[in-house]
């Protein structure tokens, strides 16, 4: 898996996760457990993953949608 995005807000990654879905891209969620665990506080984002075949595909789709990582 590579990483496309971390942040802390779980409702910005379902929404890039979306994205990727709609253009058939499967995306993982990594350390929300993490996050959960420590009350949701934000001192330990999330990450959104692809598969490294994707990578590519995956960050033109979230460019064309206006949300590139930054």
């Amino acid at each position: 898996m590579r990483v496309l995005v971390e942040s802390p807000d779980p409702v910005r990654l379902s929404f890039l996760a979306a994205l990727l879905a709609d253009a058939g891209i499967p995306a993982m969620q990594l350390d929300a457990h993490v996050s959960a665990l420590h009350g949701g506080i934000g001192a330990f984002p999330r990450r959104l993953a692809v598969l490294p075949e994707d990578h590519a595909r995956a960050l033109a789709v979230l460019r064309d949608a206006g949300e590139a990582p930054s």
